[in-house]
């Protein structure tokens, strides 16, 4: 950092030299991690790169569709790019789908019947499927429950998944589709590398070659080299204002995998015998295929910015998941405080440092789909993004904040330093 950068940033934004000094040392401290992730992006931009290129994208395909959407090149086109790169048979990509959870929800419905019984082998998962799934004391009309879709749930190990349990389980004849959960959620674990996706994937496989693994892939997309589909996952789903629209995409989300449980979960998003075919795409479809390509980029800045702060915080003395020198496999920071007031201020100090809507005071509030007050910071060119620098936290004991996002590096690092000096100052 110069000497120009420290006197601005002392004098606009009020951090002090002692904060100053941590930072130098958290940056000095992760080098070898960023040289890591350097080389990761640079086979994934090299890998996407190749795909438009297979794929012939061209202009031509950017054009905005009205009506029904018959005959949307681009549409048809960016699916097989998603399919290509993610090395799956199909994919449903559109700006259709309200945000992650509504495009997990038609992976799930649309292959799952009433006397079908969805097994999650990762814990309980992310809050806002509590509801979709029937569980946590709701079971709002339409839910899997509502339906007569039954629901288990096996804890997480210490060590990552509990085979024996899940070899226990699966002798349930009813039970049709495994659920891992890729990301941490609000909890405190580690998040799933494709290592352990593999090794996972294959001996559920290995009992029961019939049964769909489906994985949550929300954070999760470019941060390695390989996806769940080419490691043996049989549909997958995500979020375009995550990792995969490269902070570009304005909404949407998608569905990759086996070309039968897409086909299934298109007809959830549309209707049956018309699935992904029709709906036109308002003039969005640019920003989707630039997002895309840019995405292995983005997802970097967001992995590198994570690994800052987990350093910065650890040098600040406070307790992180995963740690500086832990390999990721998605782009979250989670970070204990263990009082609410200081994660308050943490996550209102990642406002102060947003580049939109920084004068505003974030404030816990009762989000819908959420089972505690949550309080959110997202001061983001896409309302919502969380591949921009964002950081959420549910008001409930240990008090812990999650942090993603960053889609340049520098940015993060002020944003960070702004947030934990309003932490230190209060001290």
């Amino acid at each position: 950092m110069t000497d120009q950068t420290r006197r601005f940033l002392q004098e606009k934004y009020q951090v002090s030299e002692a904060l100053l000094r941590l930072h130098d040392q958290a940056l000095a401290d992760i080098q070898g991690e960023i040289a890591y992730y350097d080389e990761v992006r640079e086979y994934n931009q090299l890998k996407v790169l190749h795909a438009f290129q297979e794929e012939r994208i061209s202009e031509s395909m950017f054009g905005l569709t009205t009506g029904y959407g018959y005959g949307d090149l681009g549409r048809e086109k960016l699916d097989a790019l998603y399919a290509r790169v993610f090395g799956a048979n199909a994919a449903l990509v559109r700006p259709h789908f309200v945000n992650g959870t509504h495009a997990i929800s038609c992976a799930l419905f649309g292959n799952l019947r009433p006397g079908d019984t969805l097994l999650t082998v990762t814990g309980r998962p992310y809050d806002t499927l509590h509801q979709v799934i029937g569980i946590g004391g709701k079971n709002p009309a339409g839910s899997l429950k509502d339906l007569g879709i039954f629901y288990q749930e096996i804890d997480l190990l210490a060590g990552g998944l509990d085979f024996s349990a899940i070899a226990t389980a699966l002798e349930d004849p009813s039970i049709k589709m495994v659920h891992l959960q890729r990301s941490t959620g609000y909890s405190w674990r580690p998040s799933l590398s494709i290592a352990t996706l593999r090794e996972g994937i294959a001996y559920i496989k290995s009992l029961r070659s019939d049964i769909i693994v489906f994985v949550d892939n929300c954070y999760g997309e470019f941060v390695e080299t390989l996806e769940p589909t080419q490691v043996g996952a049989d549909l997958m789903a995500g979020s375009l204002i995550k990792n995969p629209g490269g902070s570009i995409a304005p909404t949407g989300g998608y569905i990759a995998g086996r070309e039968d449980l897409v086909e299934h979960a298109a007809y959830r998003l549309t209707v049956p015998g018309i699935g992904g075919e029709c709906g036109s795409t308002f003039g969005v479809t640019r920003l989707m295929f630039q997002g895309f390509f840019l995405s292995p980029l983005i997802t970097m800045e967001a992995v590198k910015s994570a690994v800052f702060a987990a350093r910065l915080m650890e040098c600040a003395g406070f307790c992180v998941k995963p740690s500086s020198k832990e390999k990721r496999t998605d782009i979250i920071q989670a970070i204990r405080f263990g009082e609410k007031e200081p994660l308050i201020r943490f996550v209102k100090g990642i406002q102060y440092g947003a580049p939109v809507d920084s004068f505003v005071s974030c404030e816990p509030w009762a989000m819908p789909g959420y089972e505690d007050p949550v309080i959110m910071a997202s001061g983001a060119f896409i309302q919502g993004s969380s591949i921009e620098l964002s950081c959420d936290a549910p008001i409930r004991e240990p008090y812990i904040a999650y942090l993603q996002g960053g889609i340049t590096f520098d940015h993060a690092r002020m944003g960070i330093l702004t947030a934990l000096a309003q932490v230190l100052e209060k001290q």
